[in-house]
């Protein structure tokens, strides 16, 4: 007798941009960037991952944070949201309360994130 396997949950992902600008304290001094990524990792829990990436290449929009759709509200057409100067505690949990209801393509932004979403240049253009 086989066992079947619990359906699969998948969850939206934030992806924490620390590369050249983003996360550095020389360029933004009186933030505590590590607070800051401790408090994502902790608020989102298993609602979510957070993941960090070296660099997403909008550094003029530092600090960045991306909160993607879990991958079936991706393909019922759901987008990753852009959210630039991640700067405060308001805005972290702004994006912490957002995964935890099911982020993009469940639940519309808080109001507090509409501020900080912005579109990103392609590279190359």
């Amino acid at each position: 007798m086989s066992m079947a396997r619990p359906p699969r949950r998948t969850r939206p992902t934030v992806t924490v941009c620390r590369g050249c600008c983003c996360g550095n304290p020389h360029k933004h001094p009186s933030v505590d960037h590590a607070a800051l990524l401790d408090a994502l990792v902790t608020g989102v829990g298993s609602a979510g991952r957070v993941r960090v990436s070296t660099c997403l290449a909008a550094c003029e929009w530092s600090n960045v944070v991306v909160v993607g759709p879990d991958p079936a509200e991706r393909r019922a057409g759901a987008r990753p949201i852009w959210l630039a100067d991640v700067h405060t505690d308001d805005i972290v949990a702004g994006v912490v309360e957002w995964v935890r209801r099911g982020g993009p393509g469940i639940e519309d932004p808080p109001p507090n994130l509409e501020r900080s979403m912005f579109s990103p240049s392609r590279r190359g253009d």
